[in-house]
């Protein structure tokens, strides 16, 4: 049997100034194909070379990636402002309504760090553009400065629901996590289930309540490592056995909230 074929959300960047690309980290594909079990394909981010219809009749389901662009506030009806840095507007425009039209149907996604931003916002939700000047708020961003394994080193727990949805897939009531991301919820969008949180409160993973697949985000980057991390590779071998089930034709998740 086929592997299932899972569409990985590609980032926008200009290389030696001219050169326009669609890109993703191999850490992406790699979570994919190693731990999923699945065919990883790389989308161009631009409604000008894709269209929805077709992205999801040839995917199985989407990888919602990380990436230095932010959703823009506009998409939460505020204005933005420096701190909100910068954007990707053509991004905006494909991962939103797609979140939307796979969250409606029971095609499984699994969104990370700004994917798991564009969850909340796709559902209704809005972000603060900066959450470490929150009163009481830990600085979330990685480390300006070290290696690799530094910046994306464990750096918090997790706190989650006794016999949530991240309890069943992680077996645990409290995780570690890296972190790397600036932003964080504001407003929760409608149906979304904050499932776990990080010491100061913030916002770490989240599902869509009554949704007939699975869609659940998460705040950190569970693509580093995720062969052997033990928190990464059950989050992608649950959502491996989501794609399988879905390329199979079977509909609706084994997942369900306490």
């Amino acid at each position: 049997m086929a592997r299932p074929v899972v569409g990985i959300i590609g980032n926008a960047h200009v290389i030696n100034e001219d050169y326009h690309v669609h890109a993703s980290g191999v850490m992406n594909a790699a979570a994919i194909a190693h731990v999923a079990g699945a065919l990883p394909l790389i989308v161009p981010t631009d409604l000008d070379l894709v269209d929805l219809e077709t992205l999801r009749a040839a995917c199985d389901g989407f990888l919602f990636t990380g990436g230095r662009a932010n959703v823009h506030p506009e998409e939460y009806g505020e204005v933005a402002t420096e701190a909100h840095g910068t954007f990707d507007r053509e991004r905006d425009r494909l991962t939103l309504p797609l979140i939307r039209t796979c969250v409606d149907a029971g095609q499984p996604i699994l969104a990370v760090c700004r994917g798991f931003q564009e969850l909340n916002v796709a559902m209704g939700g809005s972000l603060y553009p900066e959450i470490r000047d929150l009163p009481g708020r830990m600085n979330h961003r990685m480390p300006p400065d070290g290696t690799l394994e530094e910046k994306f080193e464990l750096r918090h727990d997790v706190a989650l629901t006794e016999g949530g949805i991240f309890h069943q897939v992680f077996g645990a009531t409290t995780v570690q996590t890296n972190s790397l991301h600036g932003q964080g919820i504001k407003k929760t969008g409608e149906r979304i289930f904050v499932d776990g949180r990080a010491p100061d409160g913030t916002e770490e993973a989240i599902y869509v309540d009554g949704a007939p697949g699975f869609a659940l985000g998460v705040q950190w980057h569970p693509e580093y490592n995720a062969g052997e991390d033990p928190v990464s590779r059950p989050l992608f071998e649950a959502f491996g056995h989501a794609l399988e089930r879905w390329a199979s034709g079977e509909r609706g998740d084994r997942l369900k909230s306490a």
